[in-house]
């Protein structure tokens, strides 16, 4: 294993996330190795490994000007540790750290969980069609536990606001896109037009992710049983379906244009998005009228991440992740999509 410098590593200070292992009482073997991992371009995560092969995931945000309460780590920690005794599979907390003399922002350790990661082309293709089966069935049901939890047994009932979530996302998401658009983009100013004629009347609270898709799980080795939810960071409080609606915007079906989301669903093997619901429904018990309106938002929020990630990248191109970056038309597709949902919707 190579040795590691303080200059090796973008976003991080080797030498004082080593000094922080210390004052944790973490034990570690010989160097520590920092690489850069995942296909995120906004919280930057990185794994660590001794020289025996130990390894940790450290976690800060994203490099340059951060919008007002974006990539929070230390409320991520928060939550991922509040849901360590549910029945929700989440990574162990180890440390958060907010002191300067190790980082300028917070760092939050935690364990590693060892499984698959569908997160590329070449590793869904690599899997048989039962197994993409597997794994995609998981996902709704794993969705459904989060929604399950006891906000006030687990300390999280003040994690956000309890009003309307809709109109909060709405009011949130639309503010981001004005301080992070590279353009002007009219499909996307009449989407948010009819979003918000159409917001249905919320009657459940519940835990959200806020970011439910298939490259933030990890799968067992063996199973298609999810053993890691990651990347809290837009979890809130709110209506449940919302979430469903974000894994219906984040999963392209074969034939469709994927746009800025990740194609692999359109694999032969995993389900289409009707069965993706009924196994939700079937789980939870939950009306689907609203569910339209949901998918349309997630997929207007998707183009919102995209054209943050595509303004990041190029305000500071460090941030940039292995997997390339948002362009303008692939945002503009996932618009046009989102428009198409809202026909067939009547909104």
């Amino acid at each position: 294993m190579s040795e590691t410098t303080a200059q090796d590593v973008i976003g991080i200070d080797p030498s004082a996330v080593i000094r922080w292992f210390g004052d944790l009482g973490i034990e570690f073997a010989g160097r520590l190795d920092f690489t850069r991992i995942g296909f995120g371009q906004s919280n930057l995560t990185y794994l660590v490994r001794d020289e025996t092969g130990r390894q940790w995931v450290l976690r800060r945000p994203p490099l340059g000007h951060l919008l007002a309460s974006a990539h929070d780590v230390a409320r991520e920690a928060r939550i991922i540790s509040a849901l360590g005794d549910t029945g929700v599979p989440v990574p162990r907390i180890l440390g958060v750290a907010e002191d300067s003399a190790i980082s300028e922002v917070p760092l939050v350790l935690m364990e590693f969980i060892d499984g698959q990661v569908v997160d590329t082309m070449e590793i869904a293709e690599s899997l048989s069609r039962s197994r993409r089966r597997e794994i995609a069935l998981s996902l709704p049901r794993t969705l459904a536990k989060i929604h399950a939890v006891d906000l006030h047994e687990v300390g999280l009932s003040d994690l956000a606001s309890h009003k309307p979530y809709a109109q909060r996302q709405l009011k949130r998401w639309s503010g981001q896109w004005q301080q992070s658009k590279t353009r002007d983009l009219p499909e996307l100013e009449d989407l948010t037009r009819r979003l918000t004629a159409a917001v249905p009347e919320q009657t459940e609270l519940a835990l959200l992710h806020g970011d439910f898709h298939l490259r933030n799980v990890i799968a067992a080795r063996t199973s298609g049983e999810i053993t890691g939810v990651l990347d809290w960071e837009l979890s809130t409080l709110g209506d449940p379906l919302a979430d469903m609606g974000s894994l219906l915007a984040y999963w392209p079906e074969a034939g469709e244009d994927p746009g800025v989301v990740f194609p692999a669903s359109g694999l032969e093997g995993f389900p289409d998005r009707d069965e993706l619901t009924r196994i939700y429904l079937d789980e939870t018990g939950r009306d689907p009228r609203a569910l339209n309106f949901w998918h349309t938002l997630g997929l207007w929020k998707v183009a919102i991440i995209g054209e943050g990630i595509m303004r990041r990248a190029l305000d500071t191109p460090a941030n940039k992740a292995a997997a390339g970056t948002p362009t303008a038309e692939r945002i503009d597709a996932v618009v046009r999509k989102a428009g198409e949902i809202a026909d067939a919707a009547g909104m």
